[in-house]
């Protein structure tokens, strides 16, 4: 099976990239013919003013994916923006995606509110009109064949025009002003390429004829526009693509130092580029049980991040065992089990970190790698488009 997927560079990786994404592909590379690219076009979907940063985050995505086991002689790794070909391919899809596919998709509207902080206000919105969505669909004259569908189009659309309306000052200011988003920031986000990236991506994948996608339940929607670009493609040209199937992969939960997602905006995230002492510094600083005050108080191993970190690097399960029933007793403190899970990772991230200084040293070699990859890219990709062109009588 051929395998596509990319990845944004947007810095160094963290634990919960390697978890949620790359130990996948490492796996996935020893069984089937795999193509991985750094996505730099999608960057500048949310970041096209932090262009300066683009390159260095590039070099680190290339970087750390060597470290962590991606293999240029097993994978075809690549940049994207080096195999033109995806620009063409994703200028002839636009041509024939209609624009509602993109409007309705669940990842735009929940992408754009998140970058804005209006998802809450946005769900408010919703939740307020729900009753009154339904009386006025009982009083339409009209068979309505899929109520529950209509009734969450009616207030899409509704709590979009309240967002647009609160932006152009038709509603209280106050509220604007305490969300503290300008109106700048609100039409600056909702671009044409942040709005089209998900053809953008339609073309990533099938220029390589990929006939499976590793991706999360929240991609599920990405996944299935691709089949339907590739299925509307087909019927008004003829058979060229396939039609690619989403490959669910279940991840571990690798929860940030204080809790939440581990992320870099939320400054929660221990980099395989940390030294061991800022590794060190982060564990212990790391959230716990809020209830677990004192070392004698009994803990709930189950919603403390620490020991969801036990899970993951403590590798004795006879010892993990008695952690948990330790910290239930409240014979183990905190401190204490924070100092044995720092063990576990360390003995994880050393080599790799080892590793990682011994890549960097020789980053032309690095570059060497991903350009020849982005031929070897760019062959496939070429032999794709005469195909394309043909079919839609370009040629």
């Amino acid at each position: 099976m051929r395998i596509v997927s990319g990845m944004r560079p947007t810095g160094k990786l963290h634990l919960g990239h390697y978890f949620g994404v790359i130990k996948n592909w490492v796996q996935l590379q020893e069984e089937h013919d795999t193509f991985f690219f750094v996505a730099d076009w999608h960057a500048l979907t949310t970041a096209y003013k932090k262009t300066n940063e683009l390159q260095r985050n590039i070099k680190e995505l290339m970087v750390d994916w060597l470290t962590l086991g991606l293999d240029p002689e097993k994978s075809v790794l690549f940049i994207q923006s080096k195999v033109k070909e995806h620009a063409e391919l994703h200028l002839l899809f636009s041509m024939i995606t209609p624009k509602s596919w993109l409007e309705w998709n669940p990842t735009y509207k929940d992408m754009k509110y998140n970058l804005l902080k209006l998802q809450d206000i946005a769900l408010q919105f919703r939740g307020g009109l729900r009753d009154v969505v339904r009386e006025f669909m009982n009083m339409i004259p009209y068979k309505v064949e899929d109520f529950e569908r209509f009734e969450e189009h009616l207030l899409d659309d509704l709590a979009d025009t309240f967002i647009a309306a609160l932006f152009e000052g038709e509603i209280e200011p106050e509220l604007l002003k305490n969300l503290n988003v300008s109106k700048k920031d609100f039409y600056e986000t909702d671009t044409y390429g942040f709005l089209g990236y998900p053809v953008l991506q339609a073309a990533d994948i099938l220029i390589y004829k990929g006939e499976g996608v590793p991706v999360g339940e929240d991609q599920l929607p990405h996944i299935e526009l691709t089949r339907e670009i590739a299925r509307r493609f087909n019927y008004l040209y003829g058979e060229v693509f396939p039609e690619p199937e989403a490959l669910l992969t279940e991840t571990p939960k690798v929860p940030g130092t204080d809790g939440r997602k581990m992320s870099k905006s939320y400054n929660n995230a221990i980099f395989f580029a940390d030294t061991e002492g800022e590794v060190q510094l982060k564990v212990m600083k790391m959230f716990t049980d809020p209830q677990k005050l004192r070392r004698n108080d009994p803990g709930r191993p189950d919603i403390c991040p620490v020991f969801m970190y036990h899970k993951l690097f403590t590798k004795d399960a006879a010892k993990i065992e008695q952690i948990d029933k330790d910290c239930r007793s409240g014979k183990l403190g905190c401190v204490d089990c924070k100092k044995m899970m720092l063990e576990g990772l360390e003995h994880f991230l050393s080599p790799l970190r080892e590793r990682r200084e011994e890549i960097k040293k020789n980053l032309k070699e690095v570059e060497k790698t991903f350009i020849e990859g982005s031929i070897r890219a760019r062959n496939v990709a070429q032999e794709t488009m005469e195909e394309v062109r043909e079919a839609v009588n370009l040629k």
